[in-house]
Parts: C-alpha cells; sequence; structure tokens
C-alpha cells in the first residue's frame, strides 16, 4: 500500500521517530516513570497521588460539608475510572488520609475530605511532584506554548488540528 494512497486519512510517517502519537507515548512513559520515582519514598503511587490530590482540591474548594466531593466527582476531575478510582479511595481511607462520610441527603453518596495527615502528605507530594515536572520540562523553551498545546490536547481532542505549532508551516 502506498503511503500517500487516495482517500487515506493521514500519510504514515517514514518512521516511529516522525510519528507523534509514538513520541507522545514514550514521552509520557518516561515522564511517568519519573513520577514514580519522586513519589516512591512517600509511598505513593502515581494513581494514589493524583486522588489524593484531587480530594484535597476539590474539598478545600467545597463551601459547605454538603459540596464535598463524592467518589463520580473525583474520578470525573482526574478522569480515572470510578471502580478503580473506588478502590484507590479506600487504600487511602485504610491508610488514614483521607474518611469518607455518609451525605445526609442521600445515604448511596458518600462525601470525602482529607484528614489532617492526608494534607500533610498531599501538600509534600505535590512539592515532590512539582520539582520532578520543573526537572523533567526544564528543556522546554516556551512553557507557555507548551501549556496551551497540552490544555488543547487534554480538553479537547478535536480541536488539535487547529493549536498553531511554531515553525509548522514550513513542515507542511
Amino acid at each position: 500500500m502506498s503511503r500517500d494512497a487516495p482517500g487515506a486519512p493521514t500519510s504514515i510517517p517514514p518512521g516511529p521517530e516522525d510519528s507523534p502519537g509514538f513520541l507522545l507515548w514514550r514521552t509520557t512513559l518516561r515522564w511517568q516513570r519519573g513520577i514514580t520515582a519522586a513519589l516512591r519514598p512517600l509511598e505513593l503511587t502515581h494513581v494514589q497521588f493524583v486522588l489524593l490530590a484531587a480530594v484535597w482540591w476539590l474539598s478545600d474548594q467545597a463551601a459547605s460539608p454538603g459540596e464535598l466531593p463524592n467518589q463520580r466527582q473525583v474520578a470525573a476531575h482526574a478522569e480515572t475510572d470510578v471502580m478503580m478510582t473506588s478502590q484507590v479511595l479506600r487504600v487511602l481511607e485504610l491508610r488514614n488520609l483521607l474518611t469518607r462520610a455518609g451525605d445526609p441527603a442521600d445515604a448511596r453518596v458518600k462525601r470525602l475530605t482529607v484528614t489532617d495527615s492526608g494534607r500533610r502528605l498531599a501538600e509534600e507530594a505535590v512539592a515532590v511532584v512539582e520539582a520532578a515536572d520543573a526537572r523533567f520540562f526544564a528543556g522546554v523553551g516556551d512553557r507557555g506554548q507548551l501549556l496551551d498545546v497540552l490544555h488543547r490536547l487534554a480538553d479537547d481532542p478535536h480541536s488539535v488540528a487547529t493549536v498553531p505549532i511554531k515553525g509548522s508551516a514550513e513542515r507542511s
């Protein structure tokens, strides 16, 4: 099959080094390994960190106990599977890093908040992850452009084609 066959959605890159998806895959794996290593001394997995930080942030935004986040809201915020989120939150609860209290308005709903030890660990973990991120992304020239592209990719995958990248006109 020709690389430029009529009707083909895109041309096939000459090799993986020219495939944005493959490069994103490799970059993501390398970044995840760095974050995992940074969190290891805190005895947190990457997903535990993400969910603990999500509960911490969302519960701090709550104006009243009735507005504390529930499991579904945390999963939606972190874009994680609801069942996996439930399992990880149980582990964090067993470690006394968060509490799950019944909602007076709906017995099926558990409202989440971090404990004092969970807050301390979340604060320390955020600092560790931010430092790991700073090391990983230190070579990026235009941080604002990187963030813009990442926001567009994360928030609306269909708008990717409209993301302007410096020098992209020359490559078209």
